[in-house]
């Protein structure tokens, strides 16, 4: 529109310049021509050169501001040109970096339902395994309900059975050699473990702080606590049949009391035989190593 508003005043002002050139032509032909001419006339020839040449500079004025105008109008189309592709720029990085957000999020959101479907099922098993442990405790107390006056106790720590049984239960004094009331408590509680095939067994011999004097091959507490859990794995697997693959032995020695007090009664709780019962955790270990 401006351009050809531009173009417009240029034909004009074109013409204006050829109509005075010829106006003024025309004069110095008469004048050359000797035309005697009357004053009124040459005045209002003269009043119209004035006006033609004013209305000249004003047109010319105008020109130069219409031309002026359109650079301005170029300068800002340029520039708000170049804002567009700058603005277009930062919205074509600003989707990139929201798709790409979006996408990272999704992946998130899906992942951690996995883990939290991961997590349930975890969950789910280690609750059987917690109902199991409580249940194998039930059948065990019921079991030995005998022998629970003479040292014997039953209790649930982080999902394993534990049954305690103190020495005077199982041994002699200093020997570990296991005694008649000792194989009964063991043959009762081997009626349980041959009916759980699915627990494993782990016999921990522990002892008190008093040093060993004058017992043979047996040189400190240490050779006590292993020897004495032997003993009693060897009795289980040998004479109550108990499967020896779900059994192990170890020896604490005195290094895990469970009464640290520094008297008799402590000292008489320490020395004792705990039979660890684990349920099998190849139900978790197989969900932890394939997903």
């Amino acid at each position: 529109m401006s351009a050809d508003k531009n173009k417009l005043l240029t034909n004009n002002y074109n013409l204006m310049k050829i109509k005075y050139y010829l106006f003024a032509a025309l004069f110095m032909l008469v004048l050359h021509s000797c035309v005697v001419m009357s004053p009124k006339k040459y005045k209002a020839l003269v009043a119209d050169r004035d006006s033609l040449q004013n209305r000249t500079t004003s047109l010319e004025a105008e020109v130069s501001a219409l031309q002026a105008d359109t650079a301005r109008l170029h300068r800002e189309i340029a520039d708000a040109k170049r804002n567009y592709a700058t603005l277009n720029d930062s919205y074509n990085t600003l989707n990139g970096n929201y798709n790409a957000t979006s996408s990272k999020v999704s992946q998130l959101s899906s992942d951690l339902q996995k883990r939290e479907a991961r997590l349930k099922e975890v969950e789910d098993i280690l609750h059987k395994q917690d109902a199991a442990s409580q249940a194998l405790k039930d059948k065990l107390q019921q079991a030995l309900l005998g022998f629970q006056q003479n040292g014997l106790t039953v209790e649930v720590r982080n999902g394993k059975v534990y049954v305690s049984l103190t020495d005077k239960l199982l041994f002699p004094s200093g020997s570990i050699v296991i005694d008649e009331k000792g194989k009964q408590a063991l043959q009762q509680l081997a009626v349980v473990l041959n009916k759980e095939p699915d627990i494993n067994i782990a016999v921990e011999g522990h002892t008190d702080d008093k040093k060993v004097i004058n017992l043979g091959q047996i040189k400190d507490n240490w050779d006590l606590s292993v020897m004495r859990a032997t003993s009693v794995t060897r009795y289980l697997t040998e004479t109550e049949k108990v499967d020896p693959q779900r059994l192990t032995a170890t020896g604490k020695s005195q290094y895990q009391p469970v009464d640290p007090a520094n008297s008799d009664e402590a000292r008489a709780k320490n020395r004792r035989i705990e039979i660890v019962l684990t349920p099998k955790l190849d139900e978790l270990y197989n969900l932890i190593t394939t997903k």
